[in-house]
């Protein structure tokens, strides 16, 4: 077998990262003047490229659509044989070449010019003569690709995808899109959950929520955590208020204290007025009340004070939200 060169890997990584780092200074007047073009549309963004060019063009577009910004890719060989007939007159262009020496995107541009299509350009040579009627021209130029020939693309597909992330982020902003906007467009996965999902869909309710009344032991509150297999337990009123809740953290403390810990009344150890949170909080909100305070669990009540439920830790972690 032969011996894999790691340094070529960190090599490539330092050299696209600074690729990447390198495209700060192309935040020019071009780049502002694209971002209020694109905001100002009633239109789509209709990307295109060719090659390497066009997989980071789909990306792109799936970005800028992601994040509240109209977008679809077309492949400019494709646009030639009828697919031109799916952009609108309010659309724009966003055409990604490096080079700008690839024959289909010089055939395409001139009929999209002939349509008064407004076209950016996103591209490491901006004073090709290709680009001549364009509107704007964002400059993806680099140093050097990561291959070690400087001949395939790497650096400067890294680079070009940065870019078109800045700019779908930063059109989005002014846009006013918002995270409720985000958690509409992505209802599943991860993304879905965080910005979606309320205590109520994680919380531990009915039989699996140990509640305890004012009365009982510390030895009948273990049993219920016991039975219930939550490291805590909610302390209850007469009337089913919460006045405490007890966990495993405040056993460790308090058997130290007291020699005849399991025959004490659970109102002489538990922590009274406790923090808690509500059931139609998002489950994100709670989790980072849980990191804050350091907290494993958390009573959930209504709005009388009454548990509902309890939130455990593990619980949000197993649905990816922490």
């Amino acid at each position: 077998m032969k011996k894999i060169n790691i340094q070529r890997a960190v090599d490539t990584l330092i050299i696209e990262a600074q690729a990447v780092k390198d495209q700060i200074k192309h935040l020019d007047d071009q780049f502002v003047k694209s971002v209020d073009l694109i905001e100002k549309t009633s239109g789509r963004v209709i990307v295109m490229g060719l090659g390497k060019s066009g997989l980071i063009g789909r990306k792109i577009a799936a970005t800028m659509s992601s994040v509240g910004v109209p977008s679809m890719f077309l492949h400019p060989a494709e646009c030639l044989h009828g697919d031109l007939g799916m952009i609108m007159k309010n659309d724009i262009v966003l055409m990604l070449s490096y080079s700008g020496e690839t024959d289909e995107i010089k055939q395409v541009l001139p009929v999209l010019q002939r349509m008064k299509i407004k076209i950016i350009v996103m591209t490491g040579k901006i004073h090709s003569q290709v680009w001549k009627g364009c509107e704007l021209i964002i400059n993806s130029e680099i140093k050097k690709e990561a291959c070690p020939y400087n001949l395939a693309p790497t650096s400067s597909t890294s680079a070009m995808l940065a870019l078109g992330d800045a700019l779908a982020l930063v059109v989005s902003e002014r846009k006013g899109f918002k995270k409720e906007n985000l958690a509409l467009l992505h209802p599943l996965g991860a993304i879905g959950k965080k910005l979606t999902m309320d205590v109520a869909a994680i919380m531990r309710k009915g039989k699996a929520n140990p509640v305890i009344k004012e009365n009982s032991t510390v030895k009948e509150a273990l049993l219920v955590m016991t039975g219930t297999r939550v490291g805590a337990t909610s302390v209850v009123d007469k009337k089913g208020k919460l006045t405490g809740f007890f966990t495993d953290g405040d056993l460790r403390r308090q058997i130290q204290l007291h020699d005849n810990l399991l025959d004490k009344k659970i109102t002489d150890v538990m922590t009274k007025n406790p923090v808690t949170v509500t059931s139609d909080m998002l489950a994100v909100a709670a989790a980072k009340l849980l990191q804050e305070r350091n907290f494993d669990n958390i009573p959930v009540v209504d709005k009388d004070n009454k548990p509902v439920g309890i939130l455990d830790e593990r619980d949000l972690l197993s649905e990816g939200i922490e």
